[in-house]
């Protein structure tokens, strides 16, 4: 409580992470205590990151940071991890509020991942870099000019109004503190809000922004894209596999339930080598003796896809690969848990 923003969201006043789990354990301290201070900082958190210029609003998906505590200009790598603990973090609020806003989110940030982070072969990579031709954000940012041409003087004013789209631009060289003339596409301001500054209807004003969104959206796909890193990294996949399966199983979406299957079927052929599990594939080669978050996040991948579908296999597997947690990393003398990659190797 010391540490969270009370006029923001998020904890601390510069270069703002996430933090989901922070999040998630404040959910559970809320059913516990009945404390509503808890719930307060998780939703003033959620909403106002997802308002942020740290949420992709045309491409959907968060970037890793914010750079200040509005949340408004972010570093633009994007990873794996963050999507997958932020779509548990917005399931579990809709489970908690039952509020769609919550919801909706987690499906956009599901529908970036399994459009531009599932490899062919069903295993999810790591991460999407910041920069592109040699400058960060370059993909992610817009001029003025550029959206009234190409939404139209009427839209694209509304666009610009709803979305702090500025002349100047509002995107600051980091190192110079400089206007560029670039725009971060973000909002300040609720739906309810807007709808009454603009005197349209809420339902109005989202639709009209969601068409221009998607002209955005299919203009920058013409981009150079920022370089991907393709790596299939075993925990960073039980973690997404995880957050699919309880989005599969809280909004009764069968696709997100394949897509996990998909990810768990990758790492059993081919990040288990000789029944060793393996940390990284790429390039078709799996290298690198699994560590303990390799085992943990699959070991939560398993259980939360046993609990979207009761098929046992699942929980066998879970506690297979529990026991072999267990027989390597387990510090039987002291207590507690290796992890370094020399300790595995002596144990394996």
């Amino acid at each position: 409580m010391d540490n969270f923003d009370d006029e923001y969201g998020g904890f601390g006043e510069y270069q703002k992470f996430p933090t989901p789990h922070h999040l998630l354990f404040l959910l559970r301290y809320w059913k516990l205590t009945d404390d509503v201070n808890a719930l307060t900082m998780v939703e003033k958190t959620l909403d106002a990151m997802v308002k942020g210029g740290v949420y992709d609003q045309v491409g959907f998906g968060f970037h890793r940071y914010s750079i200040d505590r509005h949340w408004i200009q972010p570093h633009f790598e994007k990873m794996l991890y963050d999507q997958a603990l932020l779509v548990m973090a917005y399931t579990e609020a809709y489970q908690a509020t039952g509020k769609t806003r919550y919801r909706e989110t987690a499906e956009e940030i599901l529908e970036y991942v399994l459009r531009n982070m599932k490899s062919p072969e069903g295993g999810f990579y790591s991460a999407e870099d910041a920069d592109s031709e040699g400058e960060e954000g370059k993909f992610y940012l817009w001029t003025r000019d550029e959206i009234l041409k190409l939404l139209g003087p009427e839209d694209g004013e509304i666009f610009c109004q709803v979305f702090n789209v500025s002349p100047e631009g509002n995107y600051k060289e980091e190192a110079t503190g400089q206007k560029t003339g670039k725009n971060i596409i973000y909002r300040s301001k609720t739906w309810d809000e807007l709808s009454s500054i603009l005197g349209k209807s809420k339902d109005e004003l989202w639709w009209k922004m969601e068409s221009a969104r998607e002209k955005l959206f299919n203009t920058r796909e013409l981009r150079i894209h920022p370089h991907k890193d393709d790596k299939i990294l075993t925990d960073w996949n039980g973690l997404i596999i995880a957050a699919l399966a309880l989005a599969g199983k809280t909004y009764k979406r069968e696709n997100y339930i394949v897509a996990a299957i998909e990810a768990l079927d990758f790492i059993t052929n081919h990040l288990q080598v000789q029944d060793r599990l393996m940390h990284r594939w790429r390039d078709g080669q799996a290298a690198v003796d699994g560590n303990l978050d390799d085992h943990a996040y699959l070991i939560w991948g398993l259980l939360e896809l046993y609990q979207a579908t009761f098929q046992p296999d699942y929980l066998n597997m879970a506690m297979n690969f529990n026991q072999k947690l267990m027989d390597h990393f387990w510090d039987k003398e002291k207590g507690a848990f290796f992890s370094p990659q020399t300790i595995l190797r002596k144990c394996w």
